[in-house]
């Protein structure tokens, strides 16, 4: 079987943890999590794909005869309700601001999901990608910082290249084919979760500037609200399925509009109220024949129009960026702040994720499953060095969308998310052939339980 050990063990790193230890670092967990987690990233395959052709687009149209048009596009204002509001905003920052909640509204139900029902619910699993995702973040960030140290102004996007964009990660897989085992594909998400959440604590703390505490505590009272009334409707069944959403958006706008005038980043709301959604199925729903809860709706309808929508119109206004031809192009690339992101992004991801979880086998004398190899973790770093959409943003509010920094900043995430995405297709593409007998192995059901028998021996290992 695909988790006994095996001479695929044998090339971890100098003190990786010897053979003789079963308990696994990276594990199959629960077939049920498995399923779940493949799932998601086939949802994701397309939007990813969308995202890279709307990016394409924008650097197209941005560097075309035609770019003032691009850019006039992205720069007209729409105001919405009174001025007091602060609503009155550019195309490009109301895919942001508001479009860009739709995806932060999917990460918070994500993490509520891992926390409640997922891998990290347990601390003994959650530990691992935890780690590395915090490893993935201060490694990256001390990189940049590094390179960036003798300007406070452009040191002030060092958090550029702490992101994991999943949708593009997941476009890369789907484009190279790849049959990344369970354990990696288990372990890629639930890092990028964390990533994600380390990303909006960063944007809520760093990237504030002034806050207004009315609308601060205004915005509390629609998030009770909507709480309550998500508890009410985790079960709903019947005819009336609409009422959730006829209530629960409008709660969820007002929300939003509060955050955004308080000077939060109002994309902290999609999170918040994402988090308060309930994930569990009560003996009461489950007796009245309820086979979901609210979050797995709300899911299923909300991440079409993320991954098909929202994400890839914010990576349209967002990447379009004037290079100026090849001297641009040379100009941008002796900047510091392209430097710093893209040795974050490409060296600074992958050292930090395998660095933190070979330390991780080290300290609690766990090992890699039998069918995992360190160049895979290697591999999955780089794929969490494409970043992209969050970057993107994090860019944006660190040095403003007129600034040359931000320019600059964009085409190193442009041009470290496509570098990542090479690297990874290279050292996956080529163990490709390994993942497909590994996944070949892993759909054994030797005793036709309907679980592969891969998911029972890793849960009797724990």
């Amino acid at each position: 079987m695909a988790n006994k050990p095996g001479p695929e063990t044998s090339d971890g790193p100098p003190g990786a943890p010897s053979q003789g230890q079963t308990r696994p670092l990276i594990g199959w967990g629960s077939y049920s999590e498995s399923r779940r987690i493949g799932e998601i990233l086939r949802k994701e395959t397309v939007g990813g794909l969308m995202l890279v052709a709307a990016a394409a687009i924008a650097i197209i149209w941005a560097n075309s005869p035609a770019s003032d048009a691009y850019f006039s596009l992205r720069d007209f204002h729409v105001a919405i309700g009174p001025e007091s509001w602060h609503l009155d905003l550019s195309l490009g920052h109301w895919a942001s601001d508001g479009l860009l909640a739709i995806f932060f509204f999917l990460v918070g139900l994500e993490l509520k999901k891992e926390i409640v029902a997922g891998d990290l619910r347990t601390p003994s699993k959650a530990m691992v990608p935890v780690m590395a995702a915090v490893g993935g973040v201060i490694i990256p960030a001390g990189i940049y910082a590094l390179i960036n140290m003798g300007s406070a102004t452009a040191l002030h996007g060092w958090a550029i290249p702490t992101a994991t964009d999943i949708a593009f990660a997941v476009a890369v897989l789907a484009i190279i084919g790849s049959h990344l085992p369970s354990p990696l594909r288990i372990f890629l998400l639930t890092l990028a979760v964390v990533d994600d959440l380390i990303a909006i604590l960063i944007i809520a703390v760093f990237y504030t500037d002034e806050i207004n505490f009315v609308p601060l505590a205004l915005f509390v009272v629609p998030v009770i609200i909507y709480a309550v009334l998500a508890q009410k409707f985790r079960h709903f069944l019947g005819t009336h399925a609409w009422a959730p959403w006829a209530i629960l958006l409008p709660l969820g706008l007002v929300a939003w509009a509060l955050l955004h005038a308080s000077g939060i980043h109002a994309t902290i709301a999609g999170v918040v109220l994402g988090f308060v959604v309930p994930v569990i199925i009560s003996k009461e729903g489950q007796a009245k024949g309820a086979k979901h809860g609210l979050a797995e709706d709300l899911e299923h309808h909300l991440r079409p129009l993320s991954s098909g929508v929202a994400v890839p119109i914010f990576a349209f206004f967002s990447a379009g960026v004037a290079i100026g031809g090849a001297e641009g192009f040379a100009s941008a690339l002796t900047d510091p702040v392209t430097i710093g992101v893209v040795a974050g992004l490409v060296l600074g991801k992958p050292v930090g994720i395998l660095l933190t979880t070979w330390c991780m086998a080290k300290f609690t004398k766990a090992q890699l499953d039998a069918s995992i190899r360190w160049i895979d973790l290697f591999g999955v770093g780089l794929l969490a060095g494409i970043g992209f959409t969050v970057s993107l943003l994090v860019a944006e509010l660190s040095f403003g969308i007129e600034s040359e920094h931000n320019d600059h900043a964009k085409v190193a995430i442009l041009s470290a998310s496509v570098l990542a995405a090479l690297l990874a297709a290279a050292i996956l593409g080529v163990r490709n052939r390994h993942y497909k007998r590994i996944e070949e192995e892993a759909s054994i059901d030797a005793n036709a339980d309907g679980i592969p028998d891969v998911y029972e021996e890793d849960s009797n290992k724990r």
